[in-house]
């Protein structure tokens, strides 16, 4: 039997006619960096085939007072310096977390926010720009006039939606006649929620490209304290060895087997565990193989 693996082949952005690389770079704590230190960790992603990068106007925020858009503005800046990087990359921001509210979706924040990202930036456009987490206070069909204008006005290419529930997710669609193009879900082997709640199945069905954060469990899968981790840990560790590759490695390797194809969002701020991500495109897998992580995933045998 053929084994199974995840290619480094770039392959559609949904429907939205973007190409993307099959791993995203994740700025979630990227705003704490000095401008140097920032260039290096972006270019480091550029050299590992990393071509996806994604960033939220949430990122660096700290407390109500400091840190809202510190990662929008550390790239911003880094732009400046080094204004080539941006035609290497496809990047995507998000809007819609506005502590301590918490969330807002109307028209008049969105429109708001965007511009506010676009400015830190220093760009006049952003490739892909999504929903960060549902406003239960908006309605849909709100949110997709808004959606739509941004790409209408020349300011976003394709849009997408993070941490929406399947439902959610097919109510804004149905009021779109721009597709969506993007779901951004938490998803590892420590959360497998997209796998069984119709997430993965939707966007299979309607060609959404997925952008799974938090592939490392934030972090849990390196050191886990709990039984169901570690038997996890044994489960990816048994094809590390066998692959010659790290733990990290070939989770990422697990995620992007599926069907759906999702795109592990690497969220490390260390250049060389960036660079260690490319070696997921090593690791090979029969069903076997990958179901006995699922398995150990579940912490249950399969029905």
């Amino acid at each position: 039997m053929a084994d199974l693996r995840a290619t480094a082949d770039p392959r559609p952005l949904g429907k939205s006619g973007i190409t993307v690389s099959p791993l995203a770079w994740g700025m979630w704590r990227f705003g704490r960096a000095t401008a140097a230190e920032g260039q290096r960790l972006v270019e480091a992603a550029l050299d590992a085939g990393i071509m996806l990068f994604d960033t939220a106007d949430i990122y660096g925020f700290e407390s109500v007072e400091k840190g809202f858009g510190d990662a929008e503005a550390l790239l911003g800046r880094i732009f400046a310096e080094a204004p080539d990087l941006r035609g290497r990359m496809v990047l995507a921001t998000k809007g819609g977390i506005t502590p301590p509210v918490p969330y807002d979706s109307g028209r008049d924040y969105l429109m708001g926010a965007l511009d506010a990202s676009l400015r830190r930036l220093g760009l006049e456009q952003v490739d892909l720009y999504q929903i960060h987490r549902p406003d239960i206070l908006a309605h849909p069909q709100e949110v997709a006039r808004t959606l739509e204008d941004m790409v209408a006005a020349g300011k976003v290419r394709a849009i997408g939606v993070s941490n929406y529930t399947r439902h959610q997710t097919t109510a804004l669609a149905s009021f779109l006649s721009t597709p969506l193009a993007s779901l951004q879900p938490e998803f590892s082997p420590l959360h497998l929620d997209p796998m069984v709640d119709g997430l993965f199945d939707l966007a299979m069905e309607r060609d959404y490209a997925v952008l799974a954060w938090s592939p490392l469990g934030g972090g849990r899968l390196g050191d886990p304290a709990e039984p169901r981790g570690r038997a996890i840990g044994d489960a990816l560790d048994h094809r590390a060895r066998a692959c010659r590759v790290s733990r990290a490695a070939v989770a990422y390797s697990w995620i992007m087997t599926h069907p759906a194809r999702p795109i592990p969002i690497v969220g490390t701020q260390q250049a060389w565990r960036i660079a260690e991500a490319a070696d997921a495109f090593k690791v090979t897998w029969t069903r076997q193989q990958w179901y006995d992580v699922l398995v150990a995933a579940r912490g249950e045998k399969l029905p």
